[in-house]
This record gives structure tokens, C-alpha cells and sequence, in this order.
């Protein structure tokens, strides 16, 4: 497999660079969706059909578990990165004030139980939360906070400084939750490396079948969750409904292949930025440490939908920010909370997939460059 797909005449036709939307799908997540996707039982059934497909379950939530050194029974199965986050929110801060950092993901920034009472926590130029900004925040209140901060950023790569976040964090009683989405699968950490008490991901971003996420949670099993629907008490009664077996079992072998082989895409990727900027680019978040496999170019002059319609008829797959925003084209919120108003409209996100190939960054590239010398953008965008 690789991140295009090929013409009869073997002449590369479409270029996919919009790993963070969503990762192709991996060779073992195939194997392992499909054969569980052959069983017949329900994992809460007690029959011999119903105890295998529980058999493979309980497997996937072990190898989970263990990726992330969390208890089993910690590892609550969801339908993907938004209930996990949602979960946590809902379901452990309940009675506590929030923090959400600016540049959080919208199933964050949406799905705090009460927006208007949210305090929302600034970013330097680079993206990474404001730490004086953030203690004073903690401190303002005596009551116990709830901190929503992304491992790292889904538009920009940049991760926040977990470490003294965690440390704040600690010294103040408030509850940790991390949005790992776009880290989980891309470098290496644990629930307990980065010092949170919960941790959200998603499978197809991690190049397993959509479908499937996980609420991860710290210390003791089985920690208690209010669930956010109850259904028939699954998960030890904090997720209802039937677990979706195959993407579960897809997610697990992904993860556990993107473990196991990991790939360091920073070489590739900073080849394409250096390009880029030669071409009259701006990297957004530069200076911060960032995911290896993600980069924010903004074009200035040049409006991201524009962007967008030239590169795709180049047969050349990226975004501009998040992909679950309805097809919409619109202004970053996380460069604008980066201090880059004009930019946040002329931004496009870059995001490399584990099989992403030489020729993908070279095609890129050519197009690219082509389109920041071009005298006139795409229907006057």
C-alpha cells in the first residue's frame, strides 16, 4: 500500500496527505476487522458464539491497555476520539469548574457541558498554552478544576508542555484530561508519562477502521464514570451499547502495529517545508516541538479554499484544519488564537500518513511550488 493510488498505466493519479483527517487504513487493522467482522456473537452473550467474540474484545482492550499502561479495565471502548472526550468531561467533571485550552478540537471545545463557564486558556505565537496564564487560572478559584490540553495539535503538530502542565495540575487538584487523537500511534508515551488522569483517542486515526475509540483512564480499575447513556450496561456499566467488535479489534492491531514499527516522518516532512518556505511560505508553530508528520503552511495572499481547489486538481489530497467541520472552508480558530489573524484564512494542513512515499513529497512539492509562483490563484480565491 502506499498514500496514492495508481492509473492502469501506473502513472501516479491522487497524493494523500490528510493522515490527520484520517490514516489509510493499515494491512493488520484490515486482517483483524475482517475476521471479526466473520463472528457471530455478541460480547455480552454467555453462549459458546457470544464468549469468543468476548475473547477478542478483551484481547484488544489488553493490548490497549497495555500500549498505554493503563489497567484493562480502565480502557472504556467508545465510538471514536469525540465520545471519548465527551466522556471524560461529562462523565468525571461533574461539579468542576473548565479550563479548555484555545486551541483545543472543536469535540472539545463543543462538548464541555456548559460553554459559558468555560475559562479559555491562551497560547503563545507557537501554540503552546500560556503556563503563568494557566497557574493563574487554577489559582483564581479554590473550587477543583477540570483541564481540557491536547498531546498535540490536530491543525499545527505543536504539543504543549504536558510536563508542567501535569506538575500545575497536581499542585492545584485538578483533573487532567488529554486529547491524544492525533499523537496516539506517533510517538512514544503512556497515560502516566504525560501525567494525565484521563486520555482520549481515536482508531482511523491511527490507521484502524472508523468507528471505534477509547476513554483511557489512571490509577485503580474500574474507575467510575458517569456514562453519558447507560444502554444495556456495557463496559462495566460506564459506555451502553453493543462494542463494535470489528473496529475495536481493528484499532488495537493498528496501534499495536504503529508501536511496533514506528516511522519518523520529520525528515519528509521538514524536506516539504523547506520547499515551501522557499516557495513564500509561513510554517505556523515552527519554533515548538511539533508531530513529525504534520506541518501548517500559509500562503499569504492566498485563501485556503483557493489552495485547496489548485492542489486537488493536482490529483493532491491535503485540508485546511479539521475535517469535521461539514466540508466547511473557514478560518482557523487555532491560528487565530496564535496571534495569526490574516494567516488564519490562507493556511493549509499537511499531515503525512505511516505509508506516505518519496514521490508523495516530491509531487507535492512541484504542485505546491507551482501554485505559490502562479500570477493568478484559482477563481480569484
Amino acid at each position: 500500500m502506499t498514500a496514492h493510488t495508481h492509473s492502469r498505466d501506473g502513472q501516479s493519479r491522487v497524493v494523500y496527505l490528510d493522515a490527520n483527517a484520517t490514516e489509510p487504513l493499515r494491512p493488520q487493522a484490515r486482517d483483524a476487522l475482517l475476521e471479526a467482522a466473520d463472528m457471530t456473537g455478541n460480547p455480552s452473550s454467555v453462549h459458546r458464539a457470544g464468549r469468543m467474540a468476548r475473547a477478542v474484545l478483551e484481547s484488544a482492550r489488553d493490548t490497549v491497555a497495555q500500549m498505554f499502561e493503563v489497567e484493562p479495565l480502565n480502557c472504556i471502548f467508545t465510538s471514536g476520539g469525540t465520545e471519548a472526550n465527551v466522556l471524560a468531561m461529562h462523565g468525571l467533571g461533574q461539579g468542576r469548574r473548565f479550563l479548555v485550552g484555545a486551541t483545543e478540537h472543536d469535540a472539545v471545545r463543543k462538548g464541555v457541558p456548559d460553554r459559558a463557564l468555560v475559562n479559555w486558556l491562551p497560547v503563545t505565537h507557537n501554540g503552546q498554552v500560556e503556563l503563568d496564564a494557566f497557574e493563574a487560572a487554577l489559582a483564581a478559584d479554590e473550587s477543583p478544576a477540570f483541564v481540557c490540553l491536547m498531546l498535540a495539535n490536530n491543525e499545527t503538530g505543536v504539543l504543549h508542555p504536558l510536563a508542567e502542565v501535569a506538575a500545575l495540575c497536581q499542585r492545584y487538584g485538578a483533573h487532567l484530561h488529554v486529547d491524544a487523537v492525533q499523537a496516539a500511534g506517533r510517538m512514544a508515551f503512556s497515560v502516566a508519562t504525560i501525567g494525565a488522569q484521563s486520555v482520549a483517542i481515536s482508531g482511523h486515526k491511527i490507521g484502524g477502521p472508523k468507528g471505534a475509540g477509547a476513554l483511557l483512564l489512571a490509577g485503580p480499575a474500574p474507575a467510575r464514570v458517569a456514562p453519558l447513556f447507560e444502554g444495556g450496561g456495557q463496559e462495566q456499566g460506564r459506555r451502553g451499547g453493543t462494542q463494535p467488535l470489528p473496529a475495536i479489534a481493528g484499532l488495537a492491531a493498528a496501534l499495536k502495529a504503529a508501536v511496533e514499527t514506528p516511522h519518523d516522518l520529520s525528515p519528509l516532512r521538514n524536506r516539504l517545508e523547506q520547499a515551501a518556505v522557499a516557495a513564500g511560505a509561513v510554517v505556523c508553530g515552527a519554533e515548538a516541538p511539533r508531530l513529525g508528520n504534520t506541518t501548517s503552511l500559509a500562503l499569504p495572499g492566498r485563501r485556503a479554499q483557493g489552495q485547496l481547489m489548485r492542489l486537488d486538481l493536482a490529483n493532491i489530497c491535503v485540508s485546511a484544519g479539521s475535517a469535521c467541520s461539514s466540508g466547511k472552508v473557514a478560518f482557523s480558530h487555532v491560528l487565530q488564537a496564535m496571534g495569526l489573524d490574516t494567516l488564519a484564512g490562507e493556511a493549509i494542513r499537511v499531515s503525512l500518513p505511516w505509508n506516505v512515499q518519496e514521490q508523495d513529497i516530491d509531487r507535492f512539492i512541484q504542485a505546491y511550488v507551482g501554485m505559490a509562483q502562479s500570477a493568478s490563484p484559482v477563481l480569484g480565491l
